[in-house]
């Protein structure tokens, strides 16, 4: 007697299986340039633990009683300078990247992106690719350089998504690529070009990553090693006699000691030095975004220009140019390994 599968009644839900998912997460933007969206994103954003290390008994009140109340409108003014008709640089560019992924990997996977704060958020682009069929998802954070605040506050958001579910998808994170070859190749192939097409030769490259306070790195996070790595290597594939790299972390946020030198000071330093002219490049960032449009592009070249500097340029992010896409589709792939075939 040969054994017949029963057919499934009526009532049992219908669950899709056996399709591989990506899904590409970047830091977050608010979801307009106003004080209310902007307040609402930065109350997301700074009340994360892994961001701001402090006692919520001691920090909620200073963000709630001061800080929300001071710095969205400002910020609200600073996001008007650099919002596209397609809406924050970072989330559109961050959607681009995406869409750009998809077509290069092709239909055996299905590419979707989220936002670590704001919106789309992780737990419902999960469950779209859930509910897509996907029972085999990378999860693939775009921070080259790995730090807690960052990286790991991504698996957090999506771990708490997962102890929702019964059937859980099986997750493979994207590891950090801060020495990658593939990494280093495209930066040095993307700012080679970008200064090559200006119309001066920059004296100093300046190297700008996101700051963190200092007491991360003694705390064990390997971000400042990470972002150090990427510059001597960078420098090292550059190869250009005569321009002088320098490493800086920006964005520096509250009385707490920061990683040094500052970018601010340092472009400052540099101008009253005798630096006359100056390219600044930011290889920590995967798009453009706030921090790179109007703190390093607008405020960045006014300190440099007001300290003596002559020429400024800030350098474009890899974004969606052909030697960020390629090494995106190389490292996804390489993660993929043995989920997708070759040829898929």
């Amino acid at each position: 007697m040969t054994w017949q599968p029963q057919a499934l009644p009526e009532s049992h839900p219908r669950v899709g299986s056996g399709r591989i998912g990506v899904l590409v997460v970047n830091l977050g933007t608010p979801d307009a340039p106003d004080t209310t969206s902007v307040r609402r994103y930065l109350k997301e954003f700074l009340s994360d633990k892994r961001v701001v290390e402090i006692p919520s008994l001691v920090w909620q009140p200073i963000l709630r009683g001061i800080i929300l109340n001071t710095r969205p409108q400002k910020s609200a003014r600073a996001y008007s300078k650099v919002w596209t008709e397609q809406g924050s640089p970072l989330a559109a560019i961050t959607r681009a990247q995406a869409e750009g992924l998809q077509a290069r990997l092709g239909g055996g996977v299905i590419v979707r992106w989220a936002m670590r704060y704001g919106k789309p958020a992780i737990g419902d682009e999960l469950q779209a690719l859930m509910d897509a069929g996907c029972d085999r998802i990378l999860l693939a954070p775009l921070y080259p350089q790995y730090s807690g605040a960052t990286t790991a506050t991504v698996v957090d958001k999506a771990a708490d998504k997962l102890r929702e579910m019964r059937w859980q998808t099986s997750l493979r994170t994207l590891p950090p690529y801060h020495d990658d070859p593939t990494y280093i190749g495209a930066l040095a192939q993307d700012l080679a070009t970008q200064i090559d097409a200006l119309d001066f030769v920059p004296e100093v490259l300046l190297l700008s990553f996101h700051g963190m306070p200092e007491r991360t790195l003694h705390l064990g996070d390997p971000y400042h090693c990470h972002c150090r790595k990427t510059a001597r290597l960078l420098e090292e594939a550059m190869a250009r006699p005569g321009l002088r790299f320098v490493t800086t972390f920006q964005s520096r946020f509250g009385r707490a000691k920061w990683l040094e030198p500052a970018t601010d000071d340092m472009l400052e330093e540099l101008a009253q030095g005798g630096t006359r002219r100056m390219a600044v490049a930011m290889p920590g960032f995967s798009a453009d975004c706030l921090e790179t449009l109007e703190e390093i592009a607008m405020e960045g070249r006014e300190t440099f220009m007001e300290a003596g500097g002559e020429q400024y340029a800030a350098l474009a992010c890899l974004n969606t140019g052909e030697p960020g896409m390629a090494m995106l589709e190389t490292i996804i792939r390489r993660e993929l390994a043995g989920w997708l075939t070759p040829d898929g």
